[in-house]
């Protein structure tokens, strides 16, 4: 029997993550076939990676085929999962987003801010193009969404696309359980975190460990400045003992940029000023592991991968595919459809939820009653986002300027165009729909 994975921008220093992830779980998720797709300005990468990711099979002994090319649609043929991981301008776009903004006392981020809002506009419009390819090519596929901006990107495909079988994950879930498990010297499969919320702005309201409560243990704990649970692109900052005391959850490390603001853009331009955008400080890591992955002895996923913001989310994505292909009926935490877990939200939106994962995909578990504290802002939040898609789809200059003044990073009239004018001109040839 056959069992094919595509991985689209699979050029991506990230894929020997996923490379790694199905040989671990070959006895359970047999994967027979990997492709790796990307475009041609990323062919040398694809190169690379593709031969690193041919010595880790040869090295493990699986039976799997790995192969790579630029032809989408022959990769597509015959595919069971589709995962995505693409950054269309690459590196360069993503240090544009964050120095325009920056230049004008604005937090400049790749998925938080003016910068998440145009790389939602760059990147659905291609996901969208995909979604159309797998729903003709092999319309049997399930679509793993690992680009950001996440939650964004999948509610635009499960609402505009013709294809269904979507689903968006998120490392950030899996660094907060992991972590919150370390902090309470626990085993991360003892930790269950009720999260409640959407991607990036996702709250843990309670944290069970072997089905005992002890959110409170955690909140004390998470005051000390010495422990967090942030990746590699957030400095950590800490939390007030009212703030913590009075939310009565846990924050996710994306909220300091919405609660922290000021601190947070002070660290910022001070990072900025010394050492460029981290869109720069990531093109002087990818150069470094790229020269690693060309060592032809290197038979492994490199130690320094982990220095990338987005390290560890094979383990995410590669679970939520075996426990599909297995119908295993775990519990996950991913992006995936409302239908009814937030009763205030609408049924066809995005929420980052704990979910049953079936072979017919993620059903959310009940979350009830948005918590008061944090009401207010899920809505607006929900609101924006609808907003950036509506704009994104549609190419309309007025549509996208509210998208920026609904951000509660930009929310300013006058700063909004501003940003949204040079945005338009540095993306423009990213950005089709609006030109």
């Amino acid at each position: 029997m056959s069992l094919k994975l595509v991985v689209v921008g699979g050029g991506s220093s990230y894929t020997p993550e996923i490379i790694e992830g199905i040989i671990r779980r070959y006895e359970t998720f047999p994967v027979t076939e990997i492709v790796l797709v990307d475009i041609e300005a990323g062919m040398k990468k694809l190169e690379v990676v593709g031969k690193l990711a041919l010595r880790m099979i040869e090295k493990s002994s699986k039976p799997i085929r790995l192969s790579w090319t630029l032809n989408q649609k022959e990769a597509l043929e015959n595919a069971d999962f589709v995962s995505t991981q693409i950054r269309v301008g690459g590196l360069e776009a993503r240090a544009k987003d964050e120095r325009i903004p920056l230049s004008h006392g604005l937090i400049g981020q790749e998925t938080n801010g003016a910068g998440g809002v145009f790389k939602a506009f760059r990147t659905i419009p291609v996901l969208m193009e995909l979604a159309q390819n797998v729903h003709t090519i092999c319309p049997q596929a399930w679509i793993i969404n690992f680009t950001n901006p996440a939650g964004i990107v999948t509610e635009a495909l499960l609402k505009h696309s013709p294809h269904k079988k979507v689903i968006g994950v998120c490392n950030i879930p899996y660094n907060m359980r992991h972590a919150t498990a370390e902090i309470l010297d626990s085993s991360p499969q003892d930790v269950q975190i009720e999260f409640v919320g959407m991607n990036h702005f996702v709250f843990g309201r309670k944290v069970l460990v072997q089905g005992i409560e002890r959110t409170e243990e955690i909140l004390e704990k998470l005051l000390n400045d010495d422990v967090g649970y942030l990746p590699a692109n957030i400095v950590n900052l800490g939390w007030s003992k009212t703030f913590i005391e009075s939310l009565k959850m846990l924050p996710n490390p994306y909220h300091q940029y919405y609660f922290q603001t000021k601190e947070v853009l002070e660290k910022d331009i001070k990072a900025f000023e010394e050492n460029g955008t981290r869109a720069e400080t990531v093109q002087k890591l990818e150069e470094s592991l790229f020269n690693l992955y060309k060592n032809p002895d290197l038979r492994e996923k490199p130690k320094e991968l982990e220095k990338r913001g987005g390290a560890f989310y094979s383990d995410v994505a590669c679970s939520l595919m075996e426990s599909i292909y297995n119908n295993r009926g775990d519990v996950q935490t991913v992006n995936t459809l409302n239908q009814g877990a937030i009763p205030e939200l609408p049924a066809d939106a995005v929420i980052e939820v704990n979910s049953i994962i079936t072979r017919q995909g993620p059903q959310p578990l009940v979350i009830g009653e948005l918590p008061t504290s944090i009401k207010g802002i899920i809505h607006h939040m929900k609101a924006f986002e609808e907003q950036v898609i509506r704009a994104a789809m549609s190419g309309d200059y007025h549509e996208a300027y509210i998208a920026l003044l609904m951000n509660p990073l930009v929310s300013d009239e006058k700063m909004a165009k501003i940003i949204l004018d040079e945005l338009l001109e540095a993306h423009q040839a990213f950005l089709p729909q609006f030109h």
